[in-house]
């Protein structure tokens, strides 16, 4: 059991005001609890998740980006016909699309979407898989060339005549005017935990992305984003982004039921030979938001009001893969524990992809809504973060270690 915090109904000053909400998209109904071998768009499925995505209010969605995957921009561009509302993220790696290029891309899904479109930036995180598409770069130059890029990407959509550019990385002579994004330049995610990482969102970035960590680390981490904006002369800091893989059920005791039998399958998963995320385990990450979760993996399963981590064990960190496990109360609770560290964007996805992501939008989003609209109303916050303790209370604990060995 975590030591319970104190309840003040005072809205603390570091809580962000508003939250909005982001899953990723799946494109065919495999799982990590459900492995089906497959490369391919089930566009049946991908229809009715982004559908759902829609009805159940969450406000972004992310279109992944690998090697080995379909490609972002295409998905983005599918998800914004398909949808009124809901914002394509596009994750681009700078080192497949040349910036003037990835600027006119972006710029007409902006269009097309009437102003729905973010773009999350990713340097690489590991050697390997930058070099399966012939970029060779090692990390901290990586970095470098995303501050670069961005730099490129708001002259491309800001210019009001053509502009040369003779840079590290990127070369031309006398582009533009761009291609317009459709009302104002589309806003620019990267995320990371290296000291470059850091140095770049927060002197650029429109928006930071963390993974799950406990709160006091998280905390730390954004006071570090923001104390880095703040010296370079920006007034507007960076948004904070953060991910986890919630696990609910009706009651904390069912839903812990629920994150003991998911973690076994998704072990199972991992562990498979053959398994496309076979790569990833046993062997070291490379990128240092892996080895963050780790460590707080090996230091305690479990964090605060409802962080597990044993996800992240089980899978090497391969991803966002910390958990929050409880009722829809307890895991509303725990987020707004987030957001009055400072995020305002909760990336929320599950292991039961589309089941999980119809279950969040029924009953987790309208819990953070209402406190969200009650701190609103009432300049206080309401009770639903004492009454619903989760980890500070001690048969929740209980719960958690249930059965196991």
């Amino acid at each position: 059991m975590t030591t319970e915090p104190v309840f003040d109904a005072a809205i603390p000053e570091t809580a962000a005001p508003e939250v909005e909400f982001i899953s990723l998209s799946h494109l065919n109904p495999s799982t990590e609890l459900n492995p089906v071998p497959s490369r391919g768009i089930d566009l049946k499925y991908f229809r009715r998740y982004v559908r759902s995505l829609e009805e159940g209010g969450y406000d972004y969605t992310l279109l992944p980006y690998g090697s080995n995957s379909a490609d972002s921009f295409v998905v983005a561009s599918a998800v914004g016909q398909l949808t009124e509302r809901l914002r394509p993220i596009v994750a681009l790696r700078p080192n497949t699309t040349f910036p003037t290029v990835g600027a006119q891309k972006l710029a007409t899904l902006d269009q097309l979407t009437e102003g729905r479109a973010v773009v999350h930036l990713i340097s690489g995180g590991s050697d390997a898989e930058q070099a399966r598409q012939g970029d060779y770069l090692p990390k901290e130059k990586r970095y470098a060339r995303t501050s670069e890029y961005i730099d490129v990407l708001r002259r491309s959509w800001t210019e009001a005549a053509p502009f040369s550019h003779d840079g590290e990385f990127y070369k031309f002579d006398d582009f533009g005017p761009g291609f317009a994004p459709y009302a104002a330049p589309v806003p620019i995610s990267i995320g990371g935990q290296s000291d470059e990482a850091f140095q770049v969102g927060g002197e650029k970035a429109d928006i930071f992305s963390f993974w799950g960590e406990p709160l006091d680390d998280l905390r730390s981490e954004i006071e570090r984003v923001n104390g880095i904006a703040r010296a370079a002369g920006r007034t507007t800091l960076p948004r904070i982004w953060v991910t986890f893989r919630p696990i609910i059920a009706q009651t904390d005791q069912l839903a812990w039921e629920k994150a003991h039998e998911y973690v076994a399958k998704v072990a199972a998963t991992f562990a498979a030979a053959g398994s496309a995320a076979r790569r990833f385990v046993g062997n070291a990450p490379q990128n240092v938001g892996s080895q963050r979760a780790l460590a707080f993996a090996n230091r305690s399963e479990l964090y605060d009001r409802a962080l597990w981590t044993k996800t992240a064990a089980v899978t090497n960190a391969a991803g966002a893969s910390t958990a929050l496990v409880g009722s829809p109360e307890t895991v509303a609770a725990a987020i707004l524990d987030y957001v009055d560290r400072g995020a305002s964007l909760v990336s929320i996805r599950g292991y039961d992809t589309l089941a999980d992501a119809v279950d969040y939008g029924r009953y987790v989003l309208p819990l953070v809504r209402q406190e969200i609209a009650h701190r609103k109303a009432t300049g206080r916050r309401g009770t639903l973060q004492a009454e619903h303790l989760g980890n500070y209370a001690p048969e929740y604990g209980q719960y958690a270690t249930a059965g196991q060995p």
